[in-house]
């Protein structure tokens, strides 16, 4: 199946990132496009999720800024909708994500998670792609793939419990669905932040006295 490479960002606030994303995926051979993401200045955020039928209770949560993580998580599903039309898998990237190694050959899994945990504790996978095992739930959203019937399955699961994109792809939401290959080929490299609040910003791995919160 062929492979198709975006990259999520924030127009005017993450582009330098953006294209070291997109450089980073050249020097492994994947070539990525940059795609804005929709912010709380260019998105209906509640006729967005009404026209899409997503409820929005478990958005509020303490780890972020409520409007910031309602975008984000309509950029995602917004290229879960291009994908499921498509005949292509799709990688889907954050504007902090950094190549570090190349893609496996081969990926079998529907939903895969290729991005190395950027917060908390982890475990650590076996080698290969098995199922996901160094979090219950995505370890971050800066670097999965999804094919069609992946990006089917997690547009049905939006109108019964969306949430932040990373919790929401979850072991008990997509039972035996979630791959996971390691080691990991995609990093987290952030030095800020346009979603996490201060108390989400504390579990993440670069957080630090110069990151920002913007």
């Amino acid at each position: 199946m062929k492979l198709e490479a975006y990259c999520i960002y924030v127009k005017g606030k993450a582009d330098e990132l953006a294209d070291r994303c997109v450089a980073t995926g050249k020097k492994h051979g994947v070539t990525v496009t940059k795609v804005p993401g929709h912010t709380p200045e260019t998105l209906d955020i509640d006729a967005y999720y009404a026209d899409n039928n997503i409820p929005q209770a478990a958005f509020h949560e303490k780890y972020s800024r409520i409007d910031p993580v309602r975008c984000a998580f309509a950029s995602h599903h917004t290229l879960w909708k291009q994908c499921a039309e498509s005949k292509s898998a799709y990688l889907i990237l954050e504007h902090d994500a950094v190549f570090v190694n190349n893609l496996p050959n081969t990926i079998i899994g529907n939903i895969v998670n290729l991005g190395k945990p950027s917060y908390g504790k982890y475990n650590i996978p076996n080698l290969g792609e098995n199922r996901l095992t160094s979090k219950q739930y995505l370890p971050g959203a800066h670097g999965y793939m999804i094919t069609p019937f992946g990006a089917k399955l997690l547009l049905h699961r939006t109108q019964v419990d969306a949430g932040p994109t990373d919790v929401f792809i979850h072991n008990q939401r997509f039972p035996s669905q979630i791959n996971e290959v390691y080691p990991w080929p995609i990093e987290c490299d952030d030095s800020f932040t346009t979603i996490q609040n201060e108390t989400g910003c504390l579990a993440k791995h670069n957080y630090n006295e110069q990151y920002k919160i913007r």
